[in-house]
């Protein structure tokens, strides 16, 4: 792992603020010339510091109004249940994220869905569906107070 210095941590900051911006702009605002600031984007691109660049979607306005959590707890614990299980999850378009998690439940996934009526086809038609699937408990998100990827590095 490479070690960050003060102006990579500006550098993520900036871009996970604004993925959009240029490498031109990001070094007008470091006051730095844009081949080191182009380098040190492509180190932290090398190095798996920055993953991917995304855009945040208003989930409302593309039918996608419900969120829920889903703690899911399995029958089996072997090693090959637990990765059929999370497989099977990465098929389902509904779930934004899936966690493997401690306490009395195995799973904690995050879905996004129209409706509760897509939420009951969801879980009939997907997670019911899954052979090692033992209980299932789902908490609604009421209003969404903070919505963000971005992780503080400063």
């Amino acid at each position: 792992m490479i070690k960050l210095d003060k102006v990579d941590r500006h550098i993520l900051e900036l871009l996970q603020e604004n993925a959009k911006l240029t490498t031109k702009e990001v070094a007008s605002v470091l006051g730095l010339s844009i081949t080191p600031v182009y380098e040190r984007i492509k180190r932290l691109e090398r190095h798996k510091i920055i993953l991917k660049q995304v855009v945040l979607v208003d989930r409302k306005k593309i039918g996608r109004g419900l969120i829920g959590f889903c703690n899911v707890s399995l029958n089996q614990h072997s090693k090959d249940s637990l990765l059929k299980f999370e497989q099977d999850v990465l098929t389902f378009e509904e779930v934004l994220e899936c966690y493997h998690i401690t306490g009395k439940f195995d799973y904690m996934i995050k879905i996004a869905v129209e409706d509760m009526e897509a939420y009951h086809k969801f879980t009939y038609y997907h997670l019911a569906t899954l052979d090692n699937v033992g209980n299932v408990h789902t908490v609604f998100a009421m209003n969404d107070i903070k919505y963000s990827t971005a992780y503080p590095v400063r």
